[in-house]
């Protein structure tokens, strides 16, 4: 029950039983209900907004754990990356060197991957950059991984064949020369006998009587045996595989035919004059993956390094090709 409230009216000097109506204490109701809403309605938003449930702290804390993780992750594809590279540069420049092969493309070895929808699952999140960037530098890992893996396959291929290349590489001159006196030429610009102006010469000239041996300079497969009145005359072309080949040029006459396969020190024929060509002599090519190289480098068998230092020096001066 309401309590009776009073007024004290001044001029009668009395109290007056204040009479209250329904509107009133509606709208004082109302008044204090709406105070009581608001208030309500701030706290909420502050809380909503400043004051995290369980859940959600649970949540952030789970977030901050898997950045953590990712950035552990980073670091760790990085340290990947580094002893990668290091993988690859000893790859390159020692063991492919060895086994005389080409080192790998950069083009090969940072191929991406395709798709360019590939990382479109991991977009709209708040982090998705971080988790974008680590599936990225994982993928590329594992695509270099891939090339590296089949290149050391390759590798542990030449060298379970070693022998068999070793043997097959060109390393011993075509004729006897002991003394190197018989070089009457060198590989590079020389001045051309038949129209004196200089050339590139792409071999190397032995001078010897006519008649005298010539030798196969590694182990290998007759691809041709020819004879032209001009050019290289009488001629065969050996295939030592692994890119290499040699060719012996201005024959008097050929001891092998096309198919054959020959040995290192094999007698293959004799040198003479025939083709394009000023005295008997033999013209020597060396070649690697079609294309001429110095023959010299390739008579490491033959000769002390002595006999290399003096053979490099003799090829700087300027001569006459005999062919």
């Amino acid at each position: 029950m309401s309590k009776v409230k009073y007024r004290f009216d001044k001029h009668s000097l009395t109290f007056d039983k204040v009479q209250t109506t329904i509107k009133k204490r509606l709208l004082v109701f109302l008044s204090h209900f709406s105070t009581a809403l608001v208030f309500a309605a701030v706290i909420l938003v502050v809380v909503y907004y400043f004051v995290d449930s369980p859940k959600e702290k649970a949540q952030k804390r789970e977030i901050a754990h898997l950045q953590l993780q990712y950035e552990i992750l980073n670091d760790q594809l990085d340290n990947f990356t580094t002893v990668l590279k290091d993988l690859q540069a000893r790859d390159d420049n020692i063991y492919r060197v060895i086994f005389e092969a080409e080192p790998i493309p950069s083009s090969v070895r940072e191929a991406g991957i395709g798709g360019i929808d590939r990382y479109e699952r991991l977009k709209g999140y708040t982090n998705s950059e971080i988790m974008v960037e680590t599936h990225k530098k994982m993928d590329k890992i594992m695509g270099q991984l891939y090339v590296q893996s089949k290149s050391l396959d390759e590798v542990f291929s030449m060298a379970m064949n070693k022998e068999k290349m070793l043997a097959s590489i060109p390393a011993i001159q075509p004729v006897n020369n002991k003394d190197l006196t018989r070089i009457a030429s060198y590989y590079g610009y020389r001045m051309d006998p038949f129209y004196k102006v200089k050339k590139f010469h792409e071999g190397v000239d032995f001078t010897a009587p006519l008649g005298t041996e010539v030798y196969a300079t590694g182990n290998g497969v007759v691809t041709r045996t020819k004879r032209s009145r001009g050019g290289y005359g009488r001629h065969i072309i050996l295939d030592h595989g692994y890119g290499y080949s040699t060719m012996y040029a201005h024959l008097s006459r050929s001891l092998v035919k096309r198919g054959e396969k020959v040995k290192r020190g094999q007698l293959i024929g004799y040198i003479g004059s025939t083709g394009k060509s000023m005295a008997p002599h033999l013209h020597y090519e060396v070649r690697k993956n079609s294309r001429a190289v110095n023959p010299i480098y390739f008579f490491y068998n033959d000769i002390t390094p002595k006999q290399f230092e003096l053979m490099l020096e003799l090829s700087a001066r300027p001569s006459q090709s005999m062919d």
